[in-house]
């Protein structure tokens, strides 16, 4: 396998997973408006660490799951029910969320590296997130579970959620600007994307029983 395949993976799933706008990414380009740049860089590293062992962890753990079938099979079930659960009730039950402010007190390099990993540490979305991806694209062949493409797979995601965070500082004005847009429209796009993994993880499971 193409060794640029697990990279560009994990750049376009830690995209897609980290581009809403959230605590992380928007506290990040917050300390960077109103402490500087050298801040947010702390910030943001302290985020990547945990980023990356919380990512290296769920394909170590999406690896050891995935030589049981009977196992995959479970997780794929738990996964459209919850994924489907939570579609439902984002596109038709919760209320419309409300931005909050919220104010960002100057602290030393060190007190922003240390909370990057402490927001970091209190997410835990990525690991089951990355999980499924990486059992999802190996039951389409596009991963294996080996160390370089596992290596490879992280280095992408750590890139990903970079670039993501690059993104937030350089053009907050326009993004905290077009939150409250977001915020509107946040159920909507929360349960489009659950509602669309439900679907993939019910045709994974159809066509386990198939065959």
């Amino acid at each position: 396998m193409n060794i640029m395949a697990p990279l560009f993976f994990g750049f376009i799933t830690a995209v897609i997973g980290i581009i809403p706008p959230g605590l992380i990414n928007m506290t990040a380009a917050k300390v960077n408006l109103k402490e500087g740049p050298k801040n947010a860089f702390w910030f943001i590293l302290g985020a990547l660490i945990i980023i990356f062992f919380q990512t290296y962890g769920a394909v170590l753990f999406a690896e050891i799951i995935n030589v049981r079938p009977d196992i995959v099979l479970l997780l794929r079930e738990l996964g459209f029910g919850v994924f489907g659960a939570l579609a439902i009730y984002f596109l038709w039950i919760a209320k419309k969320p409300k931005r909050k402010k919220t104010t960002i007190i100057k602290n030393s390099k060190r007190k922003r590296f240390f909370l990057g990993m402490l927001l970091s540490v209190l997410n835990f979305f990525p690991i089951p997130y990355y999980v499924f991806v990486t059992i999802t694209l190996s039951s389409y062949h596009l991963f294996l579970f080996n160390t370089s493409s596992i290596v490879t797979f992280v280095s992408g995601v750590v890139l990903g959620a970079s670039l993501v965070f690059y993104v937030y500082i350089r053009f907050f004005q326009s993004i905290e600007n077009k939150a409250d847009y977001l915020l509107k429209n946040m159920n909507l796009i929360i349960g489009s994307i659950t509602g669309i993994i439900a679907l993939m993880t019910l045709f994974n499971i159809i066509r386990w029983y198939l065959h």
